[in-house]
């Protein structure tokens, strides 16, 4: 197996050696590594190009994940494609279970990330428009090559949760995700500075539109799209009876989420339409071919 590993940093000069010490110790010398930086303001290009163990260093200057990923994907040349977050550490277990799973043939293979104060999601599979829909980390998982070319990359559109697209994808095009414990990546413990508020209305955004591209306007799409809506405004409810919250930041939240479903249902059903072929991604990697800004390349 040839090996390609994105990592995708931003910011993060202080975590990113331990990563990139892990990647070069827990796996074979032939893995290519390529880290995907930007727009970093914190010194983490001179941190990169002073090892000389980074086979490419790739720039851009979108906050996108997917920009992140396809931008790396674009360069990499292995038959397996790996993704991980710059904050993250592998574990001797962790390119053996990769290798393993495409040993088997596995199309996609993710893992656990552990460590942290964030509670785990729940990613058993579901069943969604008739298809069986298994999430996977998008900071923790690997593709056989093929598998990445017939879903064209990322959706470049999604700012949040472009894994999340990514599944509804795979799954649409029959391909299966296995979970195997010992792909584990780990986050250490304190060092992410608390956890953000999250930002309701670009949840929101992605979850209508991947729905409403994956799946067409139907009344299913609406219906669980407003479920959740209310579920979470309960839970904002709870955190403003609790003291938690403000009225004012309640209703801001409320209105901030309608906004973003009614334009994120319109701009899925555009983009279903954009692209009526199986993969569905009508922003995907071969769209464009503008998302580095600059690329050190060492191979």
């Amino acid at each position: 197996m040839e090996l390609s590993v994105v990592v995708s940093t931003l910011n993060d000069r202080e975590r990113l050696p331990s990563c990139l010490d892990a990647l070069g110790g827990r796996t074979p010398s032939s893995t290519e590594i390529i880290v995907v930086n930007g727009p970093s303001s914190d010194g983490t290009t001179g941190v990169v190009r002073d090892r000389d163990d980074v086979d490419v260093l790739v720039e851009i200057s979108e906050r996108n994940p997917g920009v992140s990923r396809n931008a790396g994907l674009e360069l990499a040349t292995g038959d397996a494609i790996a993704f991980l977050d710059g904050e993250y550490t592998i574990d001797h277990s962790w390119y053996p279970a990769i290798e393993g799973a495409m040993a088997d043939e596995t199309d996609v293979v993710t893992g656990p990330i552990t460590g942290g104060s964030d509670r785990e999601r729940d990613r058993s599979p579901r069943r969604i428009g008739g298809r069986t829909v298994t999430e996977f980390h998008g900071d923790n998982v690997a593709f056989e090559r093929s598998v990445l070319e017939a879903l064209d990359g990322f959706d470049e559109y999604l700012v949040q949760e472009s894994e999340c697209d990514c599944a509804h994808r795979v799954a649409g095009l029959e391909y299966e995700v296995s979970w195997d414990a010992a792909m584990a990546a780990r986050r250490e413990v304190g060092t992410d500075g608390g956890r953000a508020d999250p930002d309701w209305g670009a949840t929101y955004r992605s979850l209508s539109y991947r729905l409403a591209k994956n799946y067409g306007p139907r009344p299913s799409v609406f219906a669980r799209t407003v479920g959740s809506a209310l579920r979470d405004g309960a839970g904002g409810v709870r955190r403003l009876a609790a003291g938690e919250a403000t009225p004012t930041g309640w209703v801001s939240d409320g209105v901030d989420v309608t906004e973003n479903i009614a334009r994120g249902l319109w701009d899925g059903v555009r983009a279903r339409y954009a692209d009526r072929s199986s993969r569905r991604n009508p922003n995907g990697l071969s769209e464009r071919h503008d998302r580095a800004v600059r690329v050190y390349d060492r191979r």
